[in-house]
């Protein structure tokens, strides 16, 4: 089948579209034609070579997809062929075809297209299992989203604000800042010039943020943080070591929490799943929830898509069509 190769580690360069064999799908497993994929963060990262996949997923790059249902494994019920659905991986989106536990398969949200959907499944599993089954996210809370305008941060301000938080956002530009309040946040700041300590501070303190800085905002998201405070970071684009003062998280009786999706077990990933078709999916099809989709472009630019997301100018997703 046609897929995504990378000829070793390195650059976008690395990366073109050959041939690879074609999975078949084991017991409970669901076995999806894939019409798009989505890039993200982390497949930069394994293209790199610092983010291996998991034992026993497939080695090529793609971390969702959307598509039809072409074959179902043993023991599959709930599912037939020509099923559109969208799917979270464990890797294997950047190809022809996919074989996905069937936990992890969901239908496409009402009113969305197959497109579309291809950039939701790792923003919705993403954002659900962190801001809320992790942190609890409440209704009048105050959250801070960094990133606002990238893929996770466009899902996270639309599902925190659709459930009543007050949502506060950090961008780099006018137009990802203006992108930003136009899906809920109420309170925008451009980091380049605003300390968001200090916007948060005359706020009350976050009640929860999600960070994908790691070590380069530690210290400053903990001052951020109200009484009682949950930060859950998600990524280390700002490195992997920080300095963490104790005596601040003990005096707002805070918590720090770490995660990573792609590694759970699969049970995990498949109550994940579940939660964000019962809680996410229903928002989409209302249209609380938008897909937020910045280009399309065909598997056979796949190097230009990862560079696209490594310059950092994008906003939302950037697709890969099959």
């Amino acid at each position: 089948m046609r897929a995504a190769v990378a000829t070793g580690t390195g650059g976008p360069e690395v990366l073109s579209v050959g041939e690879v064999e074609a999975p078949s799908p084991a017991a409970g497993e669901v076995l999806i034609e894939v019409v798009a994929t989505a890039v993200n963060r982390a497949d930069t990262l394994q293209r790199q070579g610092f983010y291996p996949p998991p034992p026993g997923a497939s080695e090529t790059i793609g971390l969702e997809c959307s598509g039809r249902v072409v074959g179902l494994g043993e023991g599959v019920t709930g599912w037939s062929v020509g099923d559109e659905v969208c799917a979270l991986l464990a890797g294997g989106g950047y190809a022809e075809l996919v074989a996905v536990p069937v936990g992890q398969v969901m239908p496409v949200p009402g009113g969305v297209s197959l497109i579309e959907a291809a950039g939701l499944p790792e923003v919705a599993a993403t954002v659900w299992s962190n801001v809320f089954m992790t942190a609890h996210l409440a209704k009048g809370e105050r959250f801070l989203v960094h990133g606002g305008a990238g893929g996770i941060g466009t899902m996270a301000i639309q599902l925190a604000a659709a459930r009543g938080a007050e949502v506060f956002a950090t961008a780099g530009s006018p137009a990802k800042l203006e992108l930003c309040r136009s899906l809920g946040a109420t309170h925008v700041i451009d980091y380049r010039e605003d300390d968001f300590v200090e916007v948060l501070a005359e706020a009350g303190g976050a009640d929860v943020i999600l960070d994908n800085m790691g070590a380069k905002y530690l210290g400053r998201n903990v001052d951020a943080l109200a009484t009682g405070g949950r930060l859950v970071v998600i990524g280390m684009q700002g490195g992997a070591k920080g300095e963490l003062d104790l005596s601040v998280l003990l005096r707002k009786r805070a918590s720090v929490t770490a995660t990573s999706l792609r590694a759970r077990p699969v049970t995990e990933k498949a109550a994940i799943c579940c939660g964000v078709v019962e809680n996410v999916w229903p928002l989409v099809a209302a249209g609380a929830i938008r897909p937020i989709v910045e280009t399309t472009m065909p598997l056979e630019d796949v190097a230009r898509g990862h560079q696209l997301m490594e310059d950092g100018s994008h906003s939302g997703k950037i697709v890969l069509t099959l």
